[in-house]
């Protein structure tokens, strides 16, 4: 649609509740050059942001994250009515922000300060230094399914390291983005340009690709991450890429059928299910099928979807996505599965589904489902459950029960996986100091810990010379004989290896 406030007339579009479609507030499609301009205020407040230092920001991080702590009640309730997830899940989201937001702020320093480097015998002379310098403006692309949580990995990561940052959130949840910029500029009014927001759709995430960042954080599908890559190829800008995924549970013999079961449902079907590291195949050995399936329907079936208060789990926040879901239960069903608890969607509710004999060349076991649906899987062992969890293109996740943490481990290990949980699930997320991302079309870099905060710089590496060699060795006044002891020494440190 479009508006007019004065002259011209901007393109504008609505955020809706994902319960009933009314409108809850309309937001501009920002244009290319409205990106640029952004950008571009960006990069001068990115230069006095920069300049504060570790300490000089620290406190302003601090008061952002207070804004946020002390306005939980107001966007979680935003969060409930423009996302749809349970307000109680909204608050366990946001809790898990502010701790990063601290944790960044808190080990900046530490990781990313200058620190001395062994320089090694040839460069004796030499004083060697390491440091992480900002890289100016970083472009986030955040997604809906967790419009707090996510994008603050990239969000508070950057921020702490010295960048200024333009967010753009998703087109379903733009109110939610907002309310965090404009936290921002009420913790921070002596520098409201550092954080700053572009609404719109996807070539509006273009326009912020070419606009001149020095950075892209994206959050999205591996589909939309492609073109994402694409439009930076454009200016060499590079990328995070943080997509989707398949994640596998394992259930091995001896384990606690129970806190797997448990978990496995959280894991499936909280947040609807809309979770890129939520549990969308369980992989159960033999001995421990039974029990565990058991369990798992039992308590699958007490699960109620809706909006109203004392709802499991919301509704399909992304119209589109209710489409998938028919598909991929019908694929299965029709393929062989059996649904041996829900299967049924009315209107934005899926109900809670449990899938068992589904083929592992059926979409619900090779897609990415995003709706609060699980296959379960007999299997002789957990040789085979391994290979099976292995067989996709995604690699972000993945959780493990055994009989023993040890055990667990030494399964979790062999996971092609950025991030695994032993006697858990999603564990890993709410570690601030644990790096999150994946593999293969889950994409690539990682936000959260040391290694997210590094994401958001560019080494520089320093040297100074402390006195001048007797023998120069990079000199054309180089000494013939030279050569002759190089090849000497050489021999003598390293020949013998």
């Amino acid at each position: 649609m479009t508006a007019t406030l004065g002259a011209p007339a901007i393109e504008t579009f609505d955020s809706l509740d994902p319960a009933t479609g009314a409108v809850l507030s309309t937001w501009p499609v920002h244009t290319d050059e409205q990106v640029q301009a952004t950008v571009a205020s960006a990069s001068e407040a990115a230069r006095w942001w920069g300049d504060l230092g570790f300490a000089g920001r620290k406190p302003h991080l601090a008061a952002w994250r207070g804004e946020i702590a002390r306005g939980m009640p107001e966007l979680a309730a935003l969060m409930h009515s423009e996302n749809g997830k349970p307000y109680a899940d909204a608050v366990l989201e946001i809790t898990l922000a502010v701790e990063h937001i601290a944790w960044a702020a808190r080990n900046a320093r530490r990781v990313l300060g200058s620190r001395r480097v062994r320089s090694g015998m040839l460069a004796a002379n030499q004083a060697s230094t390491l440091e992480y310098a900002p890289l100016g403006v970083v472009g986030v692309i955040g997604p809906w399914n967790y419009p707090v949580f996510t994008p603050m990995g990239s969000l508070a990561y950057a921020l702490a390291a010295g960048n200024a940052v333009v967010f753009k959130p998703s087109e379903h949840t733009p109110a939610i983005g907002a309310w965090l910029v404009e936290a921002w500029k009420r913790a921070v009014p002596q520098a409201p340009d550092v954080v700053q927001l572009v609404t719109g759709f996807g070539p509006t995430g273009a326009a912020l690709c070419r606009a001149g960042v020095d950075k892209i954080a994206f959050t999205g599908s591996s589909a939309t991450g492609r073109k994402v890559m694409a439009a930076c190829a454009e200016g060499l800008v590079p990328v995070l890429m943080e997509c989707g995924g398949k994640d596998a549970m394992i259930v091995g013999d001896g384990a606690d059928v129970k806190a797997a079961a448990d978990a496995a449902l959280w894991g499936a079907m909280s947040n609807a299910g809309q979770t890129c590291t939520g549990i969308e195949r369980v992989y159960v050995t033999d001995a421990s099928y039974d029990g565990f399936l058991d369990e798992l329907t039992s308590r699958a079936a007490k699960l109620r979807p809706g909006s109203a208060e004392g709802a499991s789990y919301g509704p399909i926040t992304m119209p589109g996505q209710i489409d998938v879901i028919k598909r991929h239960l019908a694929d299965a069903l029709a393929s062989g599965g059996r649904a041996v608890t829900g299967g049924t969607v009315e209107g934005a509710l899926v109900a809670p589904t449990v899938l068992v004999d589904v083929p592992e060349t059926s979409a619900a076991i090779t897609q990415e489902t995003f709706g609060p649906t699980v296959t379960v899987t007999r299997v002789a062992d957990v040789d085979e459950a391994v290979r099976l969890a292995n067989a996709t293109s995604y690699g972000l996740a993945g959780s493990v029960f055994a009989a023993s943490s040890k055990a667990g481990v030494e399964v979790a290990r062999r996971l092609r996986s950025g991030m695994a949980s032993v006697n858990s699930v999603i564990a890993f997320a709410s570690v601030p100091g644990l790096p999150f991302g994946g593999v293969g079309e889950s994409g690539f870099g990682r936000i959260h810990g040391d290694d997210g905060l590094r994401e958001f710089t560019r080494p520089k590496a320093i040297t100074r010379q402390r006195f001048a060699l007797p023998v120069p060795l990079t000199s054309f006044e180089r000494p013939d004989g030279v050569t002759g002891q190089l090849v000497r020494l050489a021999r003598l440190r390293h020949g013998r290896g």
